[in-house]
């Protein structure tokens, strides 16, 4: 069951739990995926805290939000981005999409196959998703006072197959939000530094689980004309072509 986005709002834009979580999870996003020019960047749930610092180069970019969560305006005090939609019919040509995150989108729904499938749709060839979910073995999904702690929960093991069923191929995987979702100020003022000690300590488990993917694109296979010419039929050769009589020979 997806969030209300009026909760989703005020969890990342007015708590200052929020705000940490935003920026841990978006400079993860950033070291993977600078800001590119000419390139059309898509989110998916409630992604749109990490699609601002793709703005100013990218050549479009959208916020799908699904209808059960609803929508709100974005980025505020711009021209609108956010747009309303089904979560088994994004309006998106197929293809269109270049790069894709999707945050609070697959744990929350009710048609997780429906969103993979869109997913897959919606990226062109060589186009990449961040996967971005709630940790199963971390601490963000066991508090329900955070998004982190609604909806399903992953595995890396888990979330990787799932994908793999769908058509996509898991590139790398990271982690973020290290330390304890808590509201406590010595745990607020110290965040960016369990961020770095989690990056550089992979035994640690982090509050989501950030899976890179992409598009699996399959070479067609040879056949039609091709495969004809290279085997004709031998039933109508010499068809057309004259019959050379016998010589005359006098008895």
């Amino acid at each position: 069951m997806h969030l209300d986005v009026l909760d989703l709002r005020n969890f990342y834009y007015r708590t200052q739990l929020g705000r940490v979580a935003q920026r841990a999870i978006r400079d993860q996003v950033e070291r993977l995926w600078p800001p590119q020019a000419a390139t059309t960047v898509a989110g998916f749930g409630f992604a749109v805290p990490l699609l601002r610092p793709y703005l100013a180069t990218a050549r479009r970019v959208i916020g799908l939000m699904p209808g059960p969560q609803g929508v709100m305006p974005w980025p505020a005090g711009e021209g609108n981005v956010a747009v309303l939609c089904e979560e088994t019919a994004w309006p998106l040509p197929t293809g269109l999409v270049d790069r894709l995150i999707l945050l609070h989108g697959l744990e929350t729904s009710e048609n997780p196959t429906a969103v993979l499938e869109e997913s897959h749709r919606v990226l062109g060839p060589g186009g990449r998703a961040l996967f971005i979910v709630p940790n199963r073995a971390g601490l963000w999904s066991r508090r329900e006072g955070t998004p982190f702690g609604f909806g399903r929960p992953y595995s890396i093991n888990q979330l990787e197959s799932q994908l793999q069923r769908h058509g996509f191929t898991p590139e790398r995987s990271h982690s973020a939000l290290f330390g304890p979702p808590a509201q406590g100020r010595f745990w607020l003022r110290t965040a960016d530094f369990w961020e770095t000690v989690g990056r550089r300590a992979p035994w640690l488990a982090g509050g989501v689980l950030i899976v890179e993917a992409s598009k699996q694109v399959y070479a067609p296979t040879r056949g039609g004309l091709g495969a004809v010419v290279r085997r004709p039929l031998r039933v109508l050769e010499g068809v057309g072509k004259g019959v050379a009589e016998p010589a005359f020979r006098p008895g």
